[in-house]
């Protein structure tokens, strides 16, 4: 227990400090880029007059510092801050001054809106790359040189040679628009998921069908698994019960590397199947310059990145208590 709390400790004050370089590197380049946030609220019929007093009024003539100050003051309370653009029910505010405040959306009810499709995406997404790629790469691990690691090393090839954007555009023409089996673009229910989680599980699954093939036969090869098989237990119970629980350690740690790649390719997928989540609001936020709602996208992919490592590392611990010296 004690040091379950003290890597806890250690690690929030970790990921706290990641989540604040990141809300700053982001803060600050997004007002480095060309462009005026007061233009974009107001429109380019404005005049220069009401852009200028609009960026004073809204803070946007303060020095940088003086801005992420305001800024981490609101996120320390939940407050993301508000989006330039778009409305509570997401499409375009009015250009207009009166709008700036009442009925712009805040970023957090427009990520609140939008990442219970993200996190259905992710997760079928992420079932089938453990379906696809557990079975194979064990059987590649426990059969190394034969032809199931050859099928591993030929699957991950081929998956890992097809493109998202291409695998995506080639899949809603052919099951969507040819046979019709299943539909694709935008989201009116649950189907609407299934393609795009297939993309991403091609495209997250290479990796770990050779990382499992690896760790798998590595293990084999360790002095414990010969102990075992001399004290007359079976291959099924060696396999399941030994080697699989440390094999798991390095998948597990991959998991957590992974989970960039994972938003990643949530994005790119979300934006090609126009899928309301939060990659589709990312890619909208940044064709419009919505500066608020790029700041909060950034926040919550690294503060996602760092839960899931801290819990990756807490069940590899369990897994292998060695890890916890």
């Amino acid at each position: 227990m004690g040091f379950i709390l003290t890597f806890l400790a250690r690690r929030l004050a970790q990921g706290l400090l990641i989540i604040l370089v990141v809300s700053f590197a982001i803060f600050a380049l997004v007002r480095l880029a060309p462009g005026d946030p007061a233009r974009t609220i107001l429109g380019g019929m404005a005049s220069d007059e009401l852009v200028e007093a609009t960026a004073t009024q809204m803070g946007l003539r303060d020095p940088i510092l003086v801005q992420y100050g305001r800024y981490l003051a609101g996120l320390v309370q939940g407050d993301l801050g508000t989006s330039y653009i778009k409305t509570e029910s997401g499409g375009a505010a009015m250009a207009n001054q009166d709008q700036t405040v009442s009925s712009r959306a805040s970023v957090t009810t427009l990520i609140r809106n939008t990442l219970p499709y993200t996190l259905q995406l992710a997760g079928v997404a992420l079932l089938l790359t453990l379906a696809i790629s557990i079975p194979i790469g064990i059987a590649g691990g426990v059969h190394a040189g034969r032809w199931p690691d050859k099928l591993a090393v030929y699957l991950s090839s081929v998956f890992v040679s097809l493109p998202n954007f291409w695998f995506a555009i080639v899949l809603a023409l052919v099951v969507t628009a040819r046979l019709g089996w299943i539909p694709s673009i935008g989201y009116q229910g649950f189907a609407y998921t299934i393609l795009p989680a297939i993309v991403i599980a091609v495209e997250m699954s290479p990796i770990f069908i050779r990382s499992l093939s690896v760790a798998v036969a590595d293990t084999l090869r360790q002095t414990f698994v010969e102990v075992a098989a001399v004290r007359g237990l079976g291959p099924q119970r060696i396999l399941y019960g030994h080697v699989l629980r440390n094999a798991a350690v390095p998948i597990l740690n991959l998991f957590g590397v992974q989970v960039g790649a994972l938003l990643g390719g949530v994005l790119i997928v979300e934006y090609i199947f126009d899928y309301p989540g939060i990659g589709l609001l990312t890619v909208q936020a940044v064709t419009q310059r919505d500066f608020p709602v790029i700041q909060g996208v950034a926040i919550l992919s690294s503060a996602i990145f760092v839960v899931v490592n801290i819990l990756v590392d807490l069940a590899a611990a369990r897994i292998d208590p060695r890890l916890e010296s």
